[in-house]
């Protein structure tokens, strides 16, 4: 994604006899030359009180700068950026307009918002603030019936369950961090998203959770005594996958209610539109965890509903950040939809789970933007090999029978990949092994492999 540079003022010109001073004054000088006195330009003294004087009127004309304000801001990377300001919130210790400002870089995902200082922000680039409904409508008029359209289809795929208005409800009440960072296990890690922690927590910037048990404190003093009383090694539940240095355990949220709640709050920092499910009975919790001689250390997991009226076989599935891209989020999908090598897959082993379950099963949506890439991409790479195997031969209902995957996933999938003709009232699917082959290549390698002999599960229905 493009950087946007910060913006450079003219070269200042030397004068000339002829010049006078700007009946602007100070105001203008980075936009005009010098006054000049008698043919020489000001001593280097005067010239450094006119530009103090410049920038305290300019900043005194725009400070404290309002919500909702379009301004450059620098970035980690150095470079400055496009932000707007989300909220504000005044200095301990400073004048009247000595505010922090918490910000939006427009050209990124929400994740990425943060309080910055108003050193890192160029006032010089300072947009006038807009009645965003007047600038809707206005942008509305501007468009063409397709972009309507095409905005639309993206405001619904992301948030289907979120009419317009519920949408700004919930931007509105999540739009600021509340928590900034956690300690988990070794690592310290820089949140993404807004999670409702309890009233006690709101004055918190940095929570510090158990690893194993979730539980979660203010100070790293309360998390040493914890941690010398609590006994658990590894997620409470069934131990139901080990391969190596891998575990999966299934923990039945109605008998571990409190393990369940800790872990949709963590999870809610890093996922920006899921409901925070505090009823965790209905719910089953599939932890993935990396385990040595000090115990199984959390990566990821994916949650699903025990009886889902909608056929949801996933409710929410996340990979904490500092263990993605490392094939865990395809591991997950695997997991839970195949339980076959992503890499190699064989038609018996796909969606597994949902098969021994005896049902055909799609996630919950929304999905969180990083969770639908990696679906996409697994639904892709199952789909593209069992096509290629048949030559095409195939119809979207035998699709989803062997693969246990919704009729409707199947069929988008292959619409977004070219490979479906409409012809005589039904849908056909076209299926070149050029064009096959070169979507394989452009799919990429797969996740991490699944070992489906090491997978000891019994369906929830079938248990007890």
């Amino acid at each position: 994604m493009g950087s946007i540079e910060t913006p450079t003022n003219p070269e200042n010109g030397s004068g000339s006899a002829t010049a006078t001073v700007s009946p602007a004054g100070a105001a203008d000088f980075y936009q005009k030359p010098h006054s000049v006195v008698n043919g020489m330009p000001p001593p280097a003294a005067e010239m450094t009180q006119i530009e103090s004087d410049s920038l305290k009127k300019r900043r005194s004309s725009v400070l404290p700068l309002e919500v909702g304000t379009r301004v450059l801001c620098r970035w980690r990377d150095g470079k400055y950026h496009q932000v707007k300001i989300i909220e504000r919130r005044k200095m301990q210790c400073g004048g009247p307009n000595d505010y922090e400002y918490y910000v939006h870089y427009t050209e990124f995902n929400r994740r990425l918002d943060e309080w910055v200082k108003l050193e890192q922000l160029d006032l010089d680039s300072v947009e006038t603030v807009v009645d965003e409904k007047v600038e809707d409508k206005v942008t509305s008029l501007k468009m063409t019936r397709h972009q309507k359209r095409k905005i639309d289809e993206t405001h619904v795929e992301g948030h289907e369950e979120l009419d317009a208005a519920s949408l700004r409800e919930h931007e509105e009440f999540t739009k600021v961090k509340n928590i900034a960072t956690i300690e988990l296990g070794r690592y310290e890690i820089e949140t993404w998203y807004f999670s409702p922690f309890p009233p006690e927590y709101n004055d918190s910037v940095k929570l510090y959770f158990c690893e194993f048990c979730l539980n979660f404190m203010k100070r790293k003093e309360q998390l040493q005594r914890h941690m010398r009383k609590c006994d658990l090694k590894h997620p409470p539940g069934d131990e139901i996958y080990r391969s190596g240095t891998l575990s999966m355990f299934e923990v039945d949220g109605k008998k571990n209610k409190v393990y369940g709640q800790n872990l949709c709050y963590l999870a809610k920092l890093f996922l920006d539109h899921k409901t925070l499910y505090y009823d965790v009975d209905l719910f089953l919790f599939y932890v993935l965890c990396e385990c040595d001689d000090r115990g199984c250390h959390m990566v990821g997991y994916f949650s699903k509903e025990k009886h889902s009226e909608e056929s949801y076989n996933l409710a929410c599935i996340l990979t904490l950040p500092p263990y993605q891209r490392k094939g865990y989020g395809k591991f997950l999908i695997a997991f839970l939809v195949s339980n076959g090598s992503l890499n190699y897959w064989r038609q018996e082993d796909a969606y597994e789970l949902s098969k021994k379950e005896g049902k055909v099963g799609t996630p919950e949506r929304p999905l969180s933007d990083l969770g639908l890439l990696s679906y996409r991409g697994y639904w892709t790479r199952v789909l593209l090999d069992i096509l290629k195997k048949h030559k095409g031969n195939i119809s979207i209902k035998e699709l989803s029978d062997m693969t246990a995957i919704k009729a409707e996933d199947i069929l988008t999938t292959l619409q977004s990949l070219e490979l479906i003709q409409y012809r005589k009232g039904q849908h056909v699917i076209c299926a070149d092994p050029k064009v096959l082959d070169r979507h394989l290549k452009a799919a990429g390698r797969g996740g991490l492999e699944v070992d489906v002999s090491k997978l000891i599960w019994t369906p929830y229905k079938e248990q007890g």
